[in-house]
């Protein structure tokens, strides 16, 4: 009887070296698929707050300005994140940009919304003309104003603060990735880049 010869079994098209080249390029590129995902996240939530903010564009100059604007940012987010996941080297300070954009947009629409609010007599004067029997529930027109204004403050002063802390965070974290997107091009060969910008991601 003769022997039975069995075929080698298939490894695949790589060696163990090229696999191991592979592996130790998904480690490398790990912080830059977190920082995508982080970019995916900012567009999905920009993206949601232009959405929402869409009805008031119709009404106001203000409301198509800041609509607008954060569907900019919103696209940017989505765009960068395709850079980013495609191994771009400019992708994080693109990312970077374009968070500090969004704070300037946010900065200025607060400021807008300021100059208005407390600019000419408060909104309270014209109605208490009108019907000065509301003083007698209410109190006077120039305490309501006075509160008003307060609040006017307090409400886009906040806003510009936390969007200072967030985004600031936001566009120095994207900043901080360039050098590990230049450590990963640097020690990975160009043909594992190639297949990995081909292998889709889940972040």
């Amino acid at each position: 009887m003769s022997d039975v010869v069995l075929a080698p079994v298939d490894s695949g098209p790589l060696s163990l070296s090229q696999k191991q080249e592979v592996a130790a390029a998904s480690e490398r590129s790990q912080k830059i698929r977190k920082a995508a995902a982080v970019a995916k996240f900012n567009g999905w939530t920009t993206g949601i707050l232009a959405t929402c903010s869409a009805p008031f564009a119709l009404f106001s100059l203000a409301g198509f300005f800041i609509t607008t604007g954060m569907s900019v940012v919103a696209y940017n987010e989505f765009r960068g994140r395709r850079r980013l996941l495609e191994f771009d080297e400019e992708a994080p300070a693109f990312l970077g940009w374009n968070q500090v954009g969004f704070l300037a947009l946010i900065i200025t629409y607060c400021l807008w919304m300021l100059a208005a609010g407390l600019s000419g007599e408060g909104p309270f004067q014209e109605q208490f003309a009108a019907q000065p029997e509301l003083a007698e529930v209410l109190g006077s027109p120039e305490e309501l104003d006075h509160f008003y204004r307060g609040a006017v403050i307090a409400l886009y002063g906040s806003v510009i603060a936390l969007s200072m802390v967030f985004q600031g965070l936001n566009a120095y974290y994207y900043f901080s990735r360039r050098r590990y997107t230049q450590a990963y091009l640097t020690a990975t060969p160009g043909w594992v880049i190639d297949l990995q910008r081909l292998v889709p991601s889940g972040s």
